[in-house]
Formats: C-alpha cells, sequence, structure tokens
C-alpha cells in the first residue's frame, strides 16, 4: 500500500517540501506559484500531440499515447530532480485543474512511499485565491508613497530603506521595468499580467499590515503591465515624500542608470522616434542629433525638461495625496543615501 495521497487547498510554499508544477512549459511562464519548480508530465509539443490524435483519431488511442509520455517523462523526472531526495519528502503537485497530470505523479510518489497532496482544483484555485487576495489584502495596507521627478534616485532610496529594515514594496522590480518608454530593463524579460500579480501577492502576503510599506510612485501601468486597481487605489491616496533633485543632477543619475543605451545607437534612435506623434519630427530631429554627437547630458536634460517631468507633473497632479515633506538634495550620489532614507523614516515613523 502506497503513502496517502491528500487533497488540499493550500498553496502556500513553506507549508511543503516542493511546490511541483506539472504542467507544461509554456503554461508554467505564463504564471506559476513563486517558488515553484517545473516538471512537466507532457511538453507543450507533447501535449499538442495528444489533442490532435483525440479530435482526429479517438480519446482510447489519446490516452494510451499520453500515458506512455507522462510515463516517460516522469521518469526522467525522477532520474534528476527527484533523485536525491528521501523518503520523509512531501511535495505539493499541481496541473492546471488537479486532474489527471497531477495525479500521474502523485500516484508515482504513493508508491515510492511519498506522502504527497494534490492541489484541489490546481492552478485555477491558486489564480483565484490571487485575485480575491489582491482585492480584500489591499484595503489593510497602510502606503508611504517616495515621489520625485524622473532621475531622482527613488529606486535606490527604497533599496536603503529595504536594507535598514523597512518594509517596501517594489514595483519596478516585480514589473522588471522601469516604467517609461526607455525603462526596459537589459537582457531582462518582462513578466506577463498574470505572473506579476502572483510575485506581487507573494510579496505583499509578507508584509506586516500594522507597519508602514514603502513604495515609488509609479503610473498605473508599468510597461506591460497593470497594477491591480485595490493596491493602486491605496497607493494613490497614500501620503507621500517628495524629493527634489535639480535637473542637472537628474541627467548624470539617468546617464548611470541608462548606460547601456549608450551602447547601441540605433536602439536608442528606435525608442526616440517612437515619441515622434507626442513631439513632433522637429524635437525627434534635435534628439537623434544629440545622439548621433554622442552629447548625452544634453540629450538627457532635454528629454527630462521636454518629456518627463512635464508627464510625471501631470501624473502627480492627478491624485489629491497628503504630502508630508519635500527633501532636497543637489545630487543622487549613493553616499547621500543613509541621510536621506534617516529623514524619510524619521518623518514617517513619527
Amino acid at each position: 500500500m502506497g503513502a496517502p495521497i491528500i487533497e488540499t487547498s493550500t498553496w502556500s510554499p513553506s507549508e511543503y517540501d516542493m511546490v511541483i508544477d506539472v504542467r507544461s512549459p509554456s503554461e508554467f511562464l505564463d504564471d506559476h506559484i513563486p517558488g515553484a519548480v517545473n516538471m512537466p508530465v507532457l511538453s507543450d509539443i507533447e501535449r499538442a500531440d495528444v489533442g490532435t490524435i483525440y479530435k482526429q483519431q479517438s480519446s482510447f488511442i489519446a490516452r494510451k499515447k499520453g500515458a506512455s509520455l507522462v510515463a516517460r517523462n516522469i521518469a526522467g523526472h525522477l532520474e534528476n530532480q527527484l533523485h536525491e531526495l528521501g523518503s520523509g519528502f512531501i511535495p505539493l503537485i499541481h496541473c492546471w485543474r488537479g486532474g489527471q497530470r497531477s495525479r500521474a505523479l502523485a500516484q508515482i510518489c504513493s508508491e515510492i512511499g511519498w506522502k504527497s497532496y494534490i492541489l484541489k482544483g490546481g492552478y485555477k484555485s491558486y489564480r483565484r485565491d490571487v485575485l480575491s487576495g489582491l482585492d480584500e489584502t489591499a484595503i489593510n495596507l497602510t502606503f508611504i508613497v517616495i515621489s520625485g521627478r524622473t532621475g531622482s534616485g527613488k529606486t535606490d532610496i527604497l533599496k536603503e530603506l529595504k536594507n535598514q529594515g523597512a518594509q517596501v514594496l517594489d514595483l519596478e522590480g516585480l514589473a522588471v521595468h522601469r516604467g517609461s518608454l526607455l525603462g526596459k530593463i537589459e537582457n531582462r524579460i518582462q513578466p506577463g499580467q498574470r505572473l506579476f500579480e502572483s510575485n506581487l501577492y507573494s510579496d505583499i502576503l509578507k508584509f506586516n499590515c500594522r507597519k508602514p510599506i514603502y513604495v515609488e510612485s509609479e503610473s498605473s501601468r508599468i510597461g506591460n503591465v497593470q497594477i491591480p486597481r485595490g493596491i493602486w487605489q491605496q497607493i494613490v491616496t497614500a501620503p507621500m515624500v517628495s524629493i527634489a533633485v535639480p535637473l542637472s543632477a537628474r541627467a548624470l543619475y539617468l546617464m548611470t542608470e541608462y548606460s547601456h543605451l549608450m551602447a547601441d545607437l540605433s536602439d536608442l534612435n528606435r525608442l526616440v522616434s517612437a515619441m515622434k506623434k507626442r513631439h513632433g519630427d522637429a524635437r525627434i530631429e534635435i534628439w537623434s542629433d544629440l545622439i548621433k554627437a554622442k552629447d548625452w547630458q544634453r540629450l538627457a536634460e532635454d528629454l527630462l525638461h521636454t518629456h518627463y517631468d512635464p508627464a510625471y507633473d501631470k501624473s502627480i497632479g492627478r491624485h489629491d495625496r497628503p504630502l508630508l515633506a519635500t527633501i532636497e538634495q543637489q545630487d543622487c550620489l549613493r553616499n547621500n543615501l543613509k541621510a536621506t532614507v534617516n529623514q524619510i523614516l524619521h518623518l514617517t515613523r513619527n
């Protein structure tokens, strides 16, 4: 008799030795429980092939073909990711709906002697929990917004706040995007909306709701992802600490943070040209000439003055947030961070 197989609605990774997602790689890439390990029992191609056989031949032939593929893939996982695990291993296993794919692996684990849990309703039930949880949790969160025009070093301030033990929600980090037309992070792929929401919910669950959570002022959209409405509403009404830095210093900061764009002039020209509808041919030509001349300081200053600052000021002006204080800095040098963060903590903890 094998070890027990138990259905559960609890998907928190901390409850198990491993969360095993047996869906196909493309399903896993689209979204998954943070910390889960993908051990597909059918690859994307295999899943499509079995579906084709089901439609064109018969369900019996499709099930037989699927079973042989599933058995072969599970054997591969046992010989690799699961090879070193001992008798006390307890996994949570799930597929799309808690059906045949997850039960296939759970049955093998049971026969080995591993007590296994199957997520009732599979990924679909997890996804429902994320959506409802984001809305329900949002009303209990207390945000402090760090605002300031582009290039004010807000992201560095958040990092230092976290280093000093404060609770920080890094939306740009979760979105893998800096939140502007030029904000794509080098060599990183932005997650889709569902995976962004999963990672966001995972972070929120770790917060102590009785303490403030520091967050950077953002638009509701960061690159291709949208901040969930409940969280967004809490942020746009939260008290704010504004960071004021001169234009020239912010331009210098951008030159450091976006140095990878200076190495690819054609890509930078492409990104700048995307602003033509808003700024017109004449302005695009000025920026293109500055790129050609590699006059980065003037380019950064003009982009800030003409594009980023007006857009940011308009965005901030849409919301009636309490202003706790404005902290003026002459530069964005990292050796000034601790003093700035100490001021913020003093203002917001009293």
